[in-house]
């Protein structure tokens, strides 16, 4: 806390400078609003067309519109700032001239209380955007004086006053004059007249179209003007010429597009008859019903025939096998075990069964009957027809199998044959029907859209509308009035403010006990305040000199030297007051004045001394005439005149000028070193530390005077300024 106070303390001292800075700024930034031009602004939203979601029928423009894009509200921004819509809107409203009445220090700009009409032609096109003075002196005449030449030329009213480069018609605004009676004619008036380009740039300099949100097909237009009716009919004007464009522009695109989708609709329609005709004959010349699903019939047809086949094939073989094992084994028939897959049918079934049983009637006959018995061989024959038979059976299934199975090979291959040329016919076909659903497709589309051409067309209007128009402005937005006065009283108080820091790091002075500790070991052992009564002086040396004896910085039969670096740091107060003190307390003191400055003071009234002290002895040393011999006397004479006095106090000679100031401090068993908190500079602290280590001086304290004084800032000005207009008489020693 102490230390921020420490900190604030020059700003605090410095509150009247700051002040008044503060007030200079605010002076200052009322001066500049007074002469400063107000600016008015007038504002208007405009809604944009949302081709997603509108109003009934919005739709109908959703593929046809031309401004839909994905960045709809920054394509539109630019298109309201372009040129072409703000040469429409200024032709329409009539911004190229502008009329002043001229003025000492501003012009006031005319703009719908103008007491005269003026028009203007302008073939030189250097006289752009110059100033024609125009001074009216009555009702009936006028002067004019031309830029650049300064050629004045006298003029009546209502009559055509030709000059060198166009020709100037003034005329008295009569509706305006009877409606305001009191307004005067008789004036200076500023006239202008500006090509487009610059208008269109100066425009723009005060116009801002920005979105209200990046997701918020809303657009707010802003002008400012000097004059708060034009910036209004400007927004308003510039919002409506911009939804007259978008309609026009709507309409245009919408005629072009019907006429170039009437010309391609006649151009697919031929086409699309082509290919129908096309398609037609290529079905007749190939017999085409329907590929697909004549290709899925002969599939069908060429699967069964392969699946007889291999049902064919399968008994074929069965019955190779078999034929061949019965080939095999033809000696020994009756021992043979034909394989039964191989007979499908009954007959052959119970024909092998029939050998097998007439075996077994034989082998049961063999055990009765010899092998020639007639029984034994009826046997044997019967055995034989089955076998041959079954055998002849054999190769007659054969026979027949392989007979189906060629005529199956033949029918496969005859089917086979529908689809030779088939990929071909049906790519033909693929290709044929493809270009035939393009044009169908482009004839549908294009009629859609020529209906819905015809019918943005027919319907001149547009989904943009302005939301909230825009109203004339009462109060300017330029300048921000507060905002100037609080920046430029700001500006003051920082100025204020750099200025005490530039000061105060500029004089760094000893302001306080802490700066002289951070700086020093040697101690503090007074701090005397300011003080401005008698009274409040008298008990502060009582109770220093009784703290100076406690402490034990000052005992009885000592030598006390008082040094500082000028006669304003408080030394002489000191000494003085330190003297009647001890005098008081029955002390004998001797003040030896090295400065000598004690005895040479005129007015008594303004001495230190201002009576007799009690107790108090005074030896004036003339310093001039010492030497070595009369000093070491002296330093003798003081030695042995100790026991005379009590204490003998020195008034030492300046640290920075004098000649034996170090030689007392020497011969001092106390040095009492003052430095003041408004006058001594920090450096000395540093000197007077380098002085007593040089000349390792005895029991050296620092006194601080005018210790935590800050005066006012105005009143020093008062002072100094004071001191700098009188001659001063006296020197103070205070």
């Amino acid at each position: 806390m102490e230390e921020s106070l420490k900190i604030l303390k020059p700003y605090l001292r410095g509150l009247p400078i700051i002040i008044l800075c503060m007030v200079a700024g605010i002076w200052i930034a009322k001066k500049y609003l007074s002469y400063t031009t107000p600016m008015y602004e007038s504002t208007t939203k405009l809604r944009l067309a949302d081709v997603g979601e509108s109003v009934t029928g919005a739709n109908l423009f959703k593929d046809l519109d031309v401004f839909a894009s994905a960045n709809k509200i920054a394509a539109e921004i630019e298109v309201i700032k372009s040129h072409v819509l703000l040469e429409k809107v200024l032709d329409k409203i009539g911004y190229h001239t502008t009329l002043y009445r001229k003025g000492a220090i501003k012009n006031t700009e005319l703009y719908n209380d103008s007491p005269i009409n003026l028009q203007m032609s302008i073939e030189d096109d250097q006289l752009y955007g110059k100033d024609f003075i125009i001074s009216v002196k009555d009702t009936e005449n006028y002067t004019l004086t031309l830029p650049n030449v300064g050629t004045t030329l006298t003029g009546k009213m209502d009559e055509s006053l030709q000059f060198e480069g166009g020709k100037l018609l003034v005329g008295i605004n009569r509706p305006l004059l009877e409606e305001k009676p009191n307004m005067t004619i008789i004036d200076t008036y500023v006239y202008q007249v500006k090509n487009k380009e610059a208008l269109i740039q100066e425009v723009l300099t005060h116009l801002d179209v920005t979105s209200v949100d990046k997701d918020v097909p809303v657009i707010r237009i802003s002008y400012k003007s000097a004059v708060p009716e034009k910036a209004a009919v400007f927004v308003n004007a510039l919002a409506s010429a911009y939804i007259d464009d978008y309609i026009s522009i709507k309409y245009q695109a919408a005629e072009t597009t019907s006429q170039f989708l009437d010309n391609r609709i006649d151009e697919v329609s031929k086409k699309l008859s082509n290919s129908e005709n096309n398609i037609q004959g290529y079905r007749d010349d190939k017999n085409i019903i329907n590929i697909r699903q004549e290709t899925e019939t002969d599939l069908r047809k060429i699967s069964q025939l392969k699946i007889q086949q291999t049902n064919i094939k399968m008994n074929l073989e069965a019955i190779h096998e078999l034929n061949d094992y019965i080939a095999r084994g033809k000696d020994n028939f009756l021992d043979l075990a034909p394989n039964f897959e191989a007979f499908t049918d009954l007959l052959s079934t119970e024909m092998v069964k029939k050998i097998k049983q007439l075996q077994g009637e034989k082998k049961d006959l063999l055990l009765t009957y010899t092998a020639n018995d007639e029984r034994v061989k009826l046997v044997d024959k019967k055995i034989k027809d089955h076998t041959d038979y079954l055998v002849e059976s054999i190769q007659n299934t054969k026979k027949s199998l392989d007979t189906k199975y060629k005529n199956l090979n033949d029918d496969i291959e005859e089917a086979e044959k529908v689809f030779i040329g088939l990929p071909e016919k049906e790519k033909l076909m693929n290709m044929m029907n493809r270009d035939f659903e393009i044009f169908q497709g482009s004839y549908n589309f294009l009629n859609n859209k020529k209906i819905e051409a015809d019918i943005a067309r027919a319907a001149k209007l547009s989904f943009h509308r302005i939301i909230t128009p825009a109203a004339i402005s009462k109060n300017p937005v330029s300048p921000n009035r507060p905002i100037i006065i609080i920046v430029c009283a700001l500006l003051g108080m920082f100025f204020a403010i750099a200025l005490i820091t530039i000061v105060h790091a500029l004089k760094a002075r000893v302001n306080d006990v802490e700066s002289i500790e951070s700086n020093s070991t040697l101690p503090v052992t007074l701090h005397t305040p300011y003080l401005k009564t008698p009274e409040s002086l008298r008990k502060h040396f009582l109770k220093s000199v009784q703290n100076l004896f406690v402490k034990e910085v000052i005992q009885d039969k000592e030598i006390v030297c008082f040094t500082s670096a000028k006669t304003n740091e408080g030394k002489v107060l000191h000494l003085v007051n330190i003297a009647e003190v001890l005098g008081l307390q029955g002390r004998k003191v001797l003040i030896l004045d090295a400065e000598g400055i004690l005895s040479n003071i005129e007015d008594i009234s303004e001495s230190p001394l201002k009576t007799k002290l009690s107790n108090v002895d005074y030896l004036r040393l003339d310093i001039e005439k010492f030497t070595h011999k009369t000093l070491d006397a002296l330093e003798t004479y003081t030695i042995q005149h100790l026991d005379q006095y009590d204490l003998v106090l020195i008034n030492n000679e300046s640290i920075t000028d004098g000649i034996l100031s170090n030689a007392w401090m020497s011969l001092s068993d106390c040095n009492l070193v003052f430095l003041d908190a408004r006058y001594t500079p920090k450096k000395a602290i540093l000197q007077y530390n380098l002085l007593c280590d040089e000349f390792k001086f005895s029991n050296v304290h620092f006194v601080l005077n005018r210790y935590q004084y800050n005066p006012n800032i105005i009143s020093e000005m008062i002072q100094i300024a004071k001191k700098f207009m009188t001659k001063p008489v006296k020197k103070s020693l205070i």
